[in-house]
């Protein structure tokens, strides 16, 4: 699927209407459940202090899990961990400094977690942010690139000799059935010469399964896995950089969008379901195995997209 022409602002406000009200099986809650336990677990979720990642660390840290926050607002964070401990009391939870516009920060986030953590068994790349207007993050990249992609990216590669050494491990990556209207823009990736919100993020999410797909071809006799997932259209604060009126949409019509709780779901079902039912690089979306767009499934596009973002963050990863 080629990448859909979305600078015209009429067409922006059609997309963000259609993600939110349509009735495609994105927005179907698939009723799922496990009881499979992680006593003896660790994981890290980032962006967990609210939304699907806190709904995916407090069921993480249900099945006993110990389960480490990685936020960049502290002050957040450490109130998602009071409400993880009040609900669920004894929780093996806490909560660690981690910006992913910042990769200074996400070596000094890596650099703790080898000084204090023996294995690590799931890091789930969940943190986002969407249609922000435009910024750059504190190493000059177009900031939902870097944060969505580069970010994530830069983290998983840091920690990999860790999960490694934990594996069987699994890294799961939070993406977006928005996606299929993306493009990698390897002419103008920072958005340099031409940012349209919507456009970015589209890229952005595009991204994280050409990611997911090559690093699981990377890492499959390493004893470590890979997934990206599409949570469906949930109801949680990612969109509030849009206009207001579209804030305002989302508003109205919440009641058609899945709970941050549901919206986890597909997280959890690649976290708990057994290797011998997932497909390592896979696209997940309602608890089962999707067809992600013709774009995201591009091995060229993958191994380029990997190649220029160790060039972008000067780093070498074979």
């Amino acid at each position: 699927m080629a990448g859909i022409n979305i600078n015209n602002k009429c067409q922006t406000a059609y997309l963000f209407i259609i993600l939110s009200l349509s009735f495609s099986r994105s927005l179907i809650t698939k009723r799922w459940s496990s009881d499979v336990r992680l006593d003896g677990k660790t994981a890290i979720v980032t962006g967990a202090n609210t939304g699907i990642g806190k709904e995916t660390a407090l069921d993480l840290v249900k099945r006993g899990a110990r389960v480490i926050l990685a936020c960049r607002d502290m002050e957040k964070a450490e109130l998602a961990v009071s409400d993880i401990v009040r609900e669920m009391g004894g929780a093996k939870v806490e909560a660690r400094k981690l910006d992913l516009a910042d990769t200074k920060s996400i070596c000094e986030f890596a650099e703790n977690i080898y000084n204090t953590e023996k294995v690590l068994h799931f890091l789930i790349n969940n943190a986002g942010v969407a249609s922000c207007s435009y910024s750059t993050t504190v190493d000059g990249y177009e900031m939902q690139l870097g944060v969505n992609h580069l970010g994530h990216f830069f983290l998983t590669f840091l920690l990999l000799d860790l999960l490694k050494h934990s594996a069987p491990s699994r890294v799961i990556t939070v993406s977006s059935s928005a996606h299929a209207m993306g493009r990698i823009h390897f002419e103008d990736l920072n958005s340099e010469k031409e940012y349209h919100p919507v456009k970015a993020y589209v890229q952005s999410k595009l991204a994280n399964i050409l990611f997911t797909r090559e690093l699981a071809k990377r890492t499959a006799v390493l004893g470590v896995t890979a997934y990206a997932v599409h949570p469906g259209v949930v109801n949680t604060d990612l969109m509030r950089h849009i206009k207001r009126p579209l804030q305002l949409m989302f508003k109205k019509f919440s009641y058609f969008l899945k709970t941050p709780a549901e919206g986890a779901y597909t997280t959890l079902y690649c976290i708990l379901t057994p290797d011998s039912e997932l497909t390592s690089g896979g696209y997940y979306s309602g608890c089962a195995q999707a067809v992600c767009a013709r774009a995201a499934s591009d091995e060229g596009t993958a191994l380029k997209l990997w190649a220029v973002s160790c060039h972008l963050l000067g780093i070498c990863w074979r």
